[in-house]
């Protein structure tokens, strides 16, 4: 049987109620759930509820042993894996966080925010270093190696800064309206944005930007091959993938009903892990050449925001406007468990 909890939100963090059990034989008669709301497939290990407002960001540290997740609230928490155990919890913006990565393995984490503010914290939560940026950021992509910070905002810039101090390398007005999204291939110096003006731009660190052929709908979020030698998109019901060597497009199909929030590469580049929204909270394991399902995940209650493999390919995590963060063991599947973070 299934199990929907029903949700009710106070000024603080949503709160469940636990709800009714309905059998399968609803679902075998087409139990139609409406909104981004849809029944879960392969069900999540460890259920994060409510760990913020709703759920913006998701990153791994290099050994795949914590997970970083940030919501509208500007709340930062980590949690220890495999079990989910809450680490460190802090107040990081005044804004939705907009981008997390650790550095020096998991001692370290940056943050960007929509409040504009680039952070760097220890991992307990001490603040090392504080920008405000000129305007709300919407993306960010960070290189560790190659001491880069790129941000996308909403004034349509897209920013370069200096890891170590947050002194500004470069800005570019790249889109007429919002960016959406930013990608850096580390070992090829590749950067690419898209933004809601419908453009997506490609450019090397030495070189200046210039468009790709546009797709047929936004592109909400970008993602380099590990290769290098194609660019991902995603759009409503669809993926975009443009190929370096000729910046040809060519357009996939999937199964989200919606918009696809979210793509997160696999390590060898062949799957991609999705998220939907508008309409559909699905979470699929693709194949990232065609776009066909590989895994049918459990669904969010709510739009889904975000998603994100680990480095190693061992867990996969997704959060939305549920407010909760899912979590699941790809190569050693746990037990079940519900955990209501204080």
């Amino acid at each position: 049987m299934y199990r929907i909890f029903s949700r009710s939100r106070h000024s603080g963090n949503a709160s469940v109620a636990r709800g009714r059990s309905v059998g399968v034989a609803l679902v075998m008669g087409g139990l139609l759930l409406s909104g981004c709301a849809s029944l879960p497939a392969v069900p999540a290990n460890v259920i994060l509820r409510d760990a913020h407002n709703n759920g913006y960001a998701l990153a791994f540290d290099d050994n795949s042993k914590i997970l970083a997740s940030g919501g509208s609230e500007g709340r930062l928490r980590l949690w220890a894996l495999p079990q989910g155990t809450e680490m460190a919890a802090w107040q990081a913006h005044d804004g939705s966080l907009q981008g997390l990565q650790f550095l020096k393995r998991h001692q370290e984490i940056v943050s960007a925010g929509y409040d504009g503010i680039l952070a760097r914290w220890t991992h307990n939560g001490i603040l090392l270093k504080r920008l405000a940026t000129p305007s709300p950021i919407i993306d960010m992509a960070l290189d560790e190696a190659s001491a880069l910070v790129i941000t996308g905002h909403r004034d349509g810039f897209v920013r370069l800064w200096h890891l170590e101090d947050f002194v500004l390398i470069r800005e570019m007005p790249i889109h007429k309206g919002a960016v959406r999204a930013v990608a850096y291939h580390a070992a090829t110096r590749q950067v690419a944005s898209g933004g809601t003006d419908g453009n997506v731009f490609h450019w090397f660190l030495n070189k200046p930007p210039a468009p790709l052929p546009s797709p047929p709908t936004d592109a909400q979020d970008l993602a380099f091959t590990p290769d290098g030698q194609w660019l991902m998109g995603s759009g409503w019901f669809k993926l975009f993938r443009w190929r370096m060597q000729d910046e040809t497009l060519e357009i996939l199909p999937t199964a989200h009903r919606g918009i696809v929030k979210s793509i997160s590469f696999d390590q060898d580049g062949r799957r991609l892990a999705s998220i939907g929204r508008q309409t559909d909270s699905a979470v699929f394991l693709l194949d990232a050449q065609t776009g066909n399902v590989i895994i049918r995940f459990q669904s969010h209650q709510l739009c889904g925001t975000f998603i994100r493999l680990s480095p190693d390919g061992r867990y996969l995590a997704s959060t939305s406007d549920d407010a909760n963060v899912y979590l699941w063991d790809l190569l050693h599947p746990l037990p079940e468990q519900t955990f209501f973070p204080k």
